[in-house]
């Protein structure tokens, strides 16, 4: 029997939702609490957030929750805080980056919760109950003060080792921590888990830095005001356009809620530096000129109602994009989000708004994440007894194996890939699979967490694609008067041009009423149209339209 386990809720085979459990005896570690984003499959849903059923258990069972430690401030590694931490019944201690610690902050503010957050000092150990003690280095990544996590636990030390490339010449000057990396490997590691989204590519990612001077340029030659849109948590991208916008004499002007919030934290905190008299209100940018204006928006990826689709289709009160404009898209489309996110490019380009996005300039983006050659050079530096893949989908776990793994000697037994649900067990420093859980991601739609389920999901895409027919049975004196069936039909036919197929409904109604018999209850009516009429319906007209029947006493 295993004393210690990892557990991951997220973060294998799927890029989010990033939380892992590390249990030794009878104490709990979490690190990272992501969200996720729903798929087309989902219609409705906002946001997904892990499954923690299992934590539950395992705390109603006794064991104690001794600490949350966050690796850096994307949504998809803490994001889901002010959902969970609500939940528990005992606030653990929580340790972050000072930036990330400010992130959480905001997120907690705004559903009105006061939680203290220590900030982690590199290279010192922190010690979280009686068995784990976490140490913090600094890496390179899209979003400024970003860590791995050295923890120590009584089987071994774990490198936790989540979003990073190397960048040679980082904007801020914070370099990946190979030095730390390489003492560690000497002093012995037992796991490593290592990122691996950017497995498939061979090549070293490019620097940040590159992107500035391509935006520099296209911003020299702009006749209007200069539109760029990219995600909000990019400080480093932000800074470069400051730095371009300063020398080209433009004003700047920040526009959409996450955007102007990450801001003001980065610059609270000293992590983004903007000239003072270069900034603007964004009610006041009709006092300027269009060919002085640097406009920063939030909506890269087309995202329904943010900032910058409310401008692509005119309805923004502050900025309206006119054809000398030259709007940029400086980020690349999250796989799921290709719809929405060329819908804007599209209606832009129609409108004769000069658009320019990485697949015509690749220069505008470059990733955060290591490519399989900086893996190797991570892991070949760590030199642990097993490597373990994380943060990326089941075809960039597979390269992993065959471009870093492989390539320095680890066999395949030293290479761990859980499948979801899969808990890992450690036992004199032999690790395996010992055990596996249900995991199923909970829905939040609006206010609600978890009550959207897969019928309900199912109920939605049903509507979506085939609509839905209302059957208004009314009944006089308690019995149903079969001959007034009404049928309302909403996406699913045109009433006036589709007569023949409305007698056909309301004359297999009435028919599989009438076979029910005298003694039917109101349930079973509804529970023998609903499937019954659905077949017939489907043979006739090959579409599964939802049937929602209501029985009216009149």
């Amino acid at each position: 029997m295993s004393k210690f386990k990892i557990v991951p809720l997220g973060g294998l085979g799927k890029v989010t939702q990033n939380m892992f459990l590390y249990i030794y005896e009878n104490e709990i570690l979490i690190v990272d609490c992501g969200i996720g984003f729903p798929d087309e499959y989902m219609p409705g849903v906002d946001t997904l957030i892990p499954d923690t059923r299992y934590l539950h258990e395992q705390l109603k069972e006794g064991k104690k929750l001794v600490g949350i430690a966050i690796t850096h401030g994307h949504e998809d590694h803490m994001g889901a805080l002010p959902y969970i931490l609500p939940e528990l019944e005992e606030i653990p201690p929580i340790w972050a980056s000072p930036l990330t610690v400010g992130f959480i902050q905001k997120k907690l503010q705004d559903q009105k919760l006061k939680i203290a957050i220590d900030t982690f000092e590199d290279h010192q150990k922190v010690s979280f109950g009686q068995y784990f003690k976490v140490m913090s280095l600094a890496v390179t990544h899209s979003v400024p003060d970003t860590k791995h996590l050295v923890i120590d636990t009584p089987e071994g030390v774990i490198y936790h080792g989540s979003d990073f490339k190397l960048d040679e010449h980082p904007l801020d000057g914070v370099k990946t921590d190979l030095e730390m990396m390489e003492t560690l490997g000497k002093q012995g590691i037992l796991l490593a888990m290592i990122d691996c989204l950017r497995s498939e590519q061979l090549e070293h990612t490019p620097s940040e830095t590159t992107v500035g001077p391509e935006l520099e340029k296209l911003m020299r030659h702009t006749k209007g005001k200069f539109i760029v849109t990219l995600m909000s948590s990019h400080i480093h991208r932000i800074q470069q356009i400051v730095n371009a916008a300063e020398k080209m004499g433009r004003k700047v002007v920040f526009i959409g809620r996450s955007v102007e919030q990450n801001v003001q934290i980065t610059s609270n905190l000293k992590k983004l530096h903007l000239p003072k008299d270069l900034m603007i209100d964004k009610r006041d940018i009709n006092k300027h000129k269009d060919n002085k204006l640097c406009v920063v928006i939030a909506g890269s990826q087309g995202q329904e109602g943010s900032s910058l689709i409310r401008a692509v289709f005119g309805e923004h009160r502050q900025v309206q994009i006119l054809p000398d404009d030259k709007v940029v898209f400086s980020a690349n489309v999250i796989p799921g989000n290709e719809i929405a996110y060329y819908r804007a490019i599209n209606e832009l380009a129609g409108n004769g708004v000069n658009v320019i996005y990485p697949d015509v300039n690749p220069l505008l983006h470059q990733s955060g994440h290591a490519s399989a050659a900086e893996q190797r050079t991570v892991a070949k530096l760590l030199h642990p007894k097993y490597l373990m893949p994380i943060g990326g989908e089941d075809r960039h776990r597979a390269k992993f194996r065959e471009y870093v793994a492989q390539s320095l000697g680890y066999t395949k037994d030293k290479v761990i890939t859980p499948k979801i649900g899969e808990i890992l067990g450690f036992t004199n420093g032999e690790v395996r699979i010992v055990d596996s859980i249900d995991i199923r991601p909970r829905t939040v739609d609006g206010l609600g967490i978890g009550d959207v389920g897969p019928i309900v999901l199912s109920d939605r895409r049903s509507m979506g694609q085939s609509g839905m027919i209302v059957l208004i049975i009314p009944r006089r004196k308690g019995q149903l008067d079969l001959k007034k069936i009404e049928v309302i039909s909403k996406g699913f036919v045109f009433m006036k041009e589709a007569e023949e197929v409305i007698r056909f409904i309301e004359t297999e109604t009435a028919g599989i009423i009438k076979s029910l018999g005298k003694n039917k209850t109101d349930q079973a009516i509804r529970e023998a149209l609903e499937h019954k009429l659905g077949r017939k319906l489907y043979k006739v007209i090959r579409r599964e339209p939802m049937i929602i029947p209501v029985i009216l006493d009149i």
